[in-house]
C-alpha cells in the first residue's frame, strides 16, 4: 500500500489540474455555442422563411452571439452575396447564344433590377451602421425602406418575365433565384423590424 505523501499529492494534482480546466473550458464553450444556436434558432422563428433562415445563419453563431445588430448585418451580408451571384447568374444566361429579343429585353431589366437590389441592401447596411447615431429612428426608417425596396426589385425582375414570350427553362431558373434572394431579404427585414 503507497503512503501518502505532499508529493505524491502535487503530482497527482499536476496531472488532473490541466484535464479538469481542459473539461471546464470544452463544457463553458459548448454551453455558449447552444446560447449562440438557440438565440439563432428563436430570432428565426420571427421571420417568414425559418427553415431558410436557421440554414443560412446558424453557421454564423458563433460571431452573431446573441447581439441583434450582428444578427441583422449578417442576414443582410448573405443577401448581398445571393443578391451579387443571381445578377452575375442572369448576366451569364444574357450571353446565351440562341436567346430571343425578348429574353434578352427580360434579362437585360433583370440586370438593372438586381444592381439597384444589391444598392439597397448595402444601403440598409450603411443605416444599420448609423443605429448608434443621434437620429437612430432616421436610420432604423431607412434601413427598414432600403430593405423593402429590395423586395420591391426582385418582384419587378420577375414581372418583366411574366409579360414577355421566354423560354421556361430560363424563366424558372430566374425565377428560383429571384425568390431566394427575395426569401433572404424578407429574412432580413424580419429581424431590422424587430430590432426594438
Amino acid at each position: 500500500m503507497e503512503n501518502y505523501s505532499p508529493y505524491n499529492s502535487k503530482k497527482l494534482t499536476k496531472t488532473l489540474l490541466p484535464i479538469l480546466l481542459l473539461l471546464l473550458v470544452c463544457t463553458i464553450s459548448q454551453a455558449q455555442g447552444n446560447i449562440n444556436s438557440n438565440y439563432i434558432k428563436s430570432k428565426c422563428n420571427i421571420t417568414t422563411y425559418p427553415s431558410l433562415c436557421l440554414n443560412t445563419l446558424l453557421p454564423y453563431a458563433s460571431y452573431v452571439q446573441t447581439n441583434p445588430i450582428k444578427l441583422c448585418d449578417t442576414a443582410l451580408d448573405i443577401a448581398i452575396d445571393s443578391a451579387k451571384n443571381t445578377s452575375h447568374m442572369v448576366s451569364e444566361l444574357g450571353k446565351n447564344k440562341g436567346i430571343t429579343k425578348y429574353e434578352t429585353a427580360a434579362i437585360k431589366d433583370c440586370i438593372s433590377d438586381l444592381k439597384d437590389a444589391v444598392y439597397e441592401l448595402k444601403e440598409t447596411l450603411g443605416a444599420m451602421n448609423h443605429l448608434n447615431d443621434t437620429d437612430k429612428d432616421f436610420q432604423w426608417d431607412n434601413a427598414k425602406t432600403y430593405a423593402s425596396a429590395v423586395i420591391s426589385d426582385a418582384n419587378s425582375c420577375l414581372d418583366g418575365f411574366s409579360d414577355r414570350k421566354v423560354n421556361p427553362a430560363v424563366k424558372a431558373k430566374i425565377s428560383d433565384a429571384i425568390s431566394y434572394v427575395t426569401k433572404l431579404a424578407s429574412n432580413a427585414l424580419a429581424f431590422i423590424n424587430h430590432l426594438y
